[in-house]
């Protein structure tokens, strides 16, 4: 691959990764350059928008980006053609306008082109660098309007959640509504009532050994809803004196399409579906393969393309490789008559963007996993597997199953069994995917029925009540909350896994057991926001400013009015917050030291209040509610039964940075404290008692008020009660991923598990 000219040709790329390939593959003649990210942006600490001069953006340099950024003008200087190949996303777009400006290049520059590299193989750079085009003055726009719309909001929310929670606090506009899909979520399940239902089950086998499962569906030809367990023991008593006789068997031809190649999102939701992976460990393990990774002697090869899109769009060579491998593989049986296509869920898709696929079928994940070394190399491996599957299936026939539904009569009573078999695996040759167990809320086992007709008499093996309850809605995991992202047309493919980091780092949403919870912060900073700003805060309408920004890529709306359409209404919202929610968000309460308003604050250990003249005045005092009212509570006012463990004297109840604990009512002259029992023996039996905790970094546990002579700990909240399984001392309070609370036992081998709300067994 070589150069026009005599000058050579700068390359300039994000990635030194990316640069480290590209200077392998081109050769003598092309300097390669990475600008390692964004060159200029916002200036930090102040809004750096002018909005008397219709919203344009003040760019500082990058901190740290100087040197950089000479090296690459240097360059320039020498070259006879630029060429800027960031990323082929609205951020690349906008790297490399920034970086064409500090070149000295203006618009329509011949001498300065872009060029787009959707895989990093030989061929597709050869011939992305035999057709560069002019930027994309629209794609930049869009870009530099979601920027702009993020300052804005950014430093419109946060200083009223300042005044109204606590300093330092930050909004996003995308982030918070992720936010704020959790707490509703949270808010579902703690509205959630459970409702009890029985039925009877029986299980039935024909002439051969094979057994069947068969569910009480109708009494008397009509619905079978039994009242209660004794409602169902005396049905299932005298429906077992009764003959089973099947009353007909219906068959049915199932056929399932395969999926579509991976966007940025299915990639993100099937990797923590099947490996475990979060959406940011999944893009940064995608990125390494799009921009190459060792494989022996074949040197830096670049696996995939380009990860970030929302297209499943696919080219003509890739599916005509892909149709090559399926022929050879597995046969033309399993080659549809003309290729798949597959249409975007989306609008405001690049047509030049492509699914997420491998740059080759060639490199089959057998062939390249005994190449891969070093870190991650089994991740790598792992998620290649995946996409590979996933792109090769998308080109394969559907798959066809067989179901069987028998009705089976038994004196009043009709019960249904079903049964699905694979006929012809199509598509899931090659993806690997799993018979779904149960469809339509009626009993279907992965595999065919016995032999069955109608007339036939069957043998009753058991039969017994079956206790049903239904279920609160799941807490959401992370794969889920980006599954409703994209659902909702909120944020986009490259932004999903920064929104995820960003909520947890914030502390407005820990992970419990994979799930994601609010917090406490979270919470209540979803609940100001909404209050101030409902529309903002709206679903709807933060899709509809994604669907906005899209119109400005497409060249149907001008950046400008975007900004101009979504910064009146929110200037009016700002203004009305500042008066409902109070300057400072005062309680009605005066500080008894200085007279000033005392506000609700949030911290560490929760909620608090603190006088506004901080930092002249730093009273503090816990509260209650009392309805709407908000009353003080003075830790003084607490007495409790203890006696300080150094001078025999009375203690109060106290609230520091590691929790709430017992404190000496002689301090300072005497410095005595215990933790708080939570009313439990150490079940170690060492006399203390089990005391909640906060560790350094502001999480709750549970330990013994005897450490350290006793080392008893748990993350989860102890229950002074023995496992009725497996007989240990205690159990514990869980968050279950998908039944809500939980009581379970502490050991894993042991497996006993059952709902917060439900009674333990005699």
């Amino acid at each position: 691959m070589r150069p026009a000219g005599q000058g050579g040709v700068l390359l300039v790329v994000e990635s030194p990764a990316k640069a480290k390939t590209l200077k392998r593959m081109l050769g003598p003649g092309y300097d390669v350059r990475a600008s390692s990210g964004h060159v200029k942006d916002l200036p930090a600490g102040r809004m750096g928008v002018d909005l008397e001069r219709g919203f344009e953006p003040q760019y500082d340099l990058v901190r740290g980006k100087a040197r950089v950024l000479s090296e690459i003008k240097r360059a320039a200087r020498g070259a006879e053609r630029v060429l800027l190949a960031t990323d082929p996303d609205r951020e690349g777009e906008a790297i490399a306008f920034h970086l064409a400006e500090e070149i000295g290049a203006r618009e329509g520059d011949a001498r300065v082109q872009r060029v787009l590299l959707h895989e990093i193989t030989p061929d597709a750079v050869a011939a992305a660098i035999a057709s560069p085009r002019d930027l994309d003055r629209r794609r930049y726009d869009a870009q530099q309007a979601r920027r702009i719309l993020d300052r804005m909001v950014g430093f419109g929310l946060s200083p009223i959640l300042a005044r109204r929670i606590r300093r330092g606090l930050s909004a996003g506009r995308v982030q918070s509504v992720a936010v704020g899909l959790v707490v509703e979520r949270e808010r579902e399940i703690a509205r959630f009532r459970p409702e009890e239902s029985w039925t009877v089950e029986a299980a039935l086998a024909a002439s051969g050994p094979a057994e069947l499962r068969a569910r009480l569906v109708k009494l008397d030809g009509s619905g079978a809803a039994v009242r209660d367990g004794e409602a169902a023991l005396a049905l299932a008593a005298a429906l077992g004196r009764e003959p089973f006789v099947v009353a007909g068997v219906d068959r049915e031809e199932v056929v399932r399409p395969p999926p579509p190649p991976f966007t940025t999102a299915t990639l993100q939701q099937e990797a923590a579906r099947r490996l475990g992976f979060g959406p940011g460990r999944t893009m940064a393990i995608a990125q390494r393969l799009y921009e190459g990774v060792e494989l022996g002697d074949e040197g830096l090869v670049g696996l995939l393309s380009y990860p970030r899109t929302d297209s499943v769009r696919l080219s003509a060579a890739a599916v005509e490789a892909a149709r090559g491998l399926v022929t050879g593989r597995f046969g033309a049986g399993h080659l549809p008559d003309s290729p798949n296509v597959y249409q975007a869920r989306s609008r405001g898709i690049t047509g030049a963007h492509e699914a997420v696929r491998p740059t080759s079928v060639a490199w089959t994940p057998e062939r390249v996993a005994p190449l891969l070394r070093g870190p991650g190399a089994r991740d790598l491996g792992r998620l290649y597997l995946l996409v590979w599957r996933r792109f090769v299936a998308s080109q394969m026939r559907p798959a066809v199953h067989e179901r069987t539904a028998a009705e089976i009569r038994a004196g009043r009573a009709t019960f249904l069994a079903g049964g699905i078999a694979l006929r012809f695996p199509g598509w899931i040759a090659a993806h690997g995917d799993r018979v779904p167990v149960e469809e339509d809320g009626q009993p279907t086992s992965p595999g065919e029925l016995p032999l069955l007709e109608p007339g036939m008499a069957l043998r009753l093996l058991g039969l017994g009540p079956e206790r049903r309850v239904t279920q609160p809605p799941p807490r959401h995991d992370e794969a889920s909350l980006v599954r409703e992202l994209e659902e909702r047309g909120i944020g986009r493919p490259s932004t999903y896994a920064s929104i995820l980091e960003t909520i947890q780092e914030r502390e407005y949403v820990e992970k419990v057991e994979g799930c994601l919870r609010p917090t406490r912060l979270g919470t209540l900073v979803t609940d100001v926001l909404a209050r101030a700003f409902p529309g903002a805060m709206d679903p709807a309408f933060t899709a509809g400013v994604e669907a906005r920004l899209d119109a400005v890529e497409e060249g149907s709306e001008g950046w400008r009015d975007v900004l101009a359409g979504f910064w009146g209404p929110f200037e009016e919202a700002m203004e009305k917050a500042k008066d409902e929610l109070g300057e400072r968000g005062e309680t009605g309460l005066t500080c008894e030291r200085c007279g000033k308003p005392m506000a609700v604050k949030v911290g560490r250990n929760g909620e608090f209040l603190a006088c506004t003249g901080y930092p002249a005045c730093r009273n503090t005092s816990d509260f209650r509610r009392e309805g709407d009212r908000i009353v003080a509570v003075s830790a003084e006012a607490e007495p409790v039964a203890d006696l300080c463990p150094r001078c025999g004297g009375a203690m109060v109840a106290r609230r520091g940075r590691f929790g709430k604990f017992l404190a000496c009512t002689r301090y300072p002259e005497c410095k005595g404290t215990r933790p708080v029992s939570i009313g439990m023996a150490c079940p170690l039996g060492c006399g203390g008692q089990v005391t909640e905790r906060r560790s350094r970094q502001g999480k709750t546990f549970y330990g013994c008020s005897s450490w350290p002579t006793c080392d008893f700990t748990s993350w989860d909240r102890p229950v002074d009660e023995a496992c009725p399984d497996c007989g240990n001392a205690w159990l514990v309070e869980k968050a279950g991923r998908k039944e809500g609370p939980v009581v379970a036992c502490p050991h894993r081998e042991c497996g006993y598990r059952r709902k917060l709300t439900e009674r333990a067994p005699p």
